[in-house]
């Protein structure tokens, strides 16, 4: 294969989604196990904008909301911040490559007032539940966190009767016909496109090498901003967004996407119950057992019966920021934090060392 033939294949041209998820699902797993927090973007936007409430001279970290999620450091000294850096990073250059770059104005002035308004409930809402979908979905599931599946469901209808609400008359924007003798030709223009590709590398190249300038300081870090350029590029080239897939199945019938995330979840799942079993053996229960790949495959399949489909995209949102698009351009700083009790995020490593242990070699009193 050609330089050329790669470089129109794999990053000028959009990637097919199911390998592009499992490919985002095992990365996830692997960012889990080497940083030892989990793929979330909202919890540290939260920060960001706790932080540009301190610079009017306000005191965020007196909250008690500030106090759960934490607002130590700055974002370059924080994993998620790194991460986060990486994916716009990673979202810019795969943009730049396919010169898919443009300033995008609304064609009417309800976008924006959609982008509002949606942009502060999503923000709200994703607070509220002490996450956005990544957080639940391709995060709170595959780490068997109850907290995710009291989100699914509630995403699920709340979806549904947003994707029908979206198509009232009163939301639809006006159309104009005009008649015209001939299609208008596709104009390119070859070198804004190299030129464009050409600075993509250049972003590329620079933020991987900070990312391992950064390992030798600080690795976690430099790991994390390493695994943010991969996720940003899949979540560009692919087109990843877990809204459209419940969209698509509300107003469409598509399922492509929905099932491409279904089975990233699996593989997400299948990776961590493996990492935590094979922790917990080393740690409890002696040396980690080969058998445990078949339980591990038996309890990912929990995940498909569910059918549970992401919406409220973060990803997406990253995505349109790059490529000049309006997505979601507010969000909210200081939601109140009074369902922070429903989630167990951080009771999930005891509750699946337990019941692995038991599952696995049934010598519970020696894990418990």
């Amino acid at each position: 294969m050609s330089w050329q033939q790669f470089k129109s294949q794999y990053l000028v041209r959009f990637w097919a989604p199911l390998p592009a998820v499992i490919a985002a699902g095992i990365l996830s797993t692997y960012y889990f196990g080497l940083t030892g927090t989990f793929w979330a973007v909202t919890g540290e936007f939260t920060r960001w904008g706790g932080h540009v409430l301190q610079w009017f001279g306000l005191h965020p970290e007196q909250w008690g909301y500030f106090k759960v999620i934490g607002l130590e450091g700055t974002p370059l000294q924080r994993i998620d911040g790194r991460m986060i850096i990486g994916m716009f990073a990673g979202c810019i250059a795969a943009a730049l490559w396919a010169n898919n770059i443009k300033l995008r104005q609304p064609q009417h002035r309800i976008r924006i007032v959609q982008a509002l308004l949606g942009g502060i409930i999503a923000g709200f809402g994703a607070r509220l539940a002490m996450g956005c979908n990544l957080a639940a979905f391709f995060t709170g599931i595959p780490q068997f966190s109850l907290h995710a599946w009291f989100f699914a469901l509630a995403t699920a209808a709340g979806s549904y009767f947003g994707a029908k609400f979206t198509l009232l008359p009163m939301f639809r924007i006006p159309v104009k016909l005009q008649k015209v003798k001939a299609a208008a030709p596709l104009t390119q223009k070859p070198e804004q496109a190299r030129r464009r590709f050409r600075l993509g590398m250049v972003i590329f190249c620079l933020s991987v090498a900070w990312s391992l300038w950064t390992l030798f300081d600080a690795p976690k870090l430099g790991i994390a901003m390493l695994f943010g350029i991969g996720f940003g590029l899949l979540i560009e080239r692919a087109q990843i967004c877990f809204t459209s897939a419940f969209r698509d199945l509300w107003i469409t019938g598509r399922t492509h996407m929905a099932k491409a995330i279904i089975i990233g979840m699996a593989v997400s799942a299948i990776g961590i119950f493996s990492y935590v079993h094979w922790v917990s053996r080393r740690k409890s229960c002696g040396p980690a057992p080969m058998r445990f790949w078949a339980a591990c495959c038996l309890v990912s399949a929990s995940c498909w019966p569910a059918a549970v489909k992401p919406a409220g995209c973060t990803a997406r949102w990253k995505d349109r920021c790059t490529i000049g698009g309006w997505g979601w351009v507010t969000s909210s700083a200081r939601p109140c934090w009074l369902t922070t009790g429903m989630t167990w995020p951080r009771r999930w490593p005891q509750i699946t060392t337990r019941s692995t242990c038991w599952i696995l070699s049934g010598r519970s009193a020696a894990c418990w």
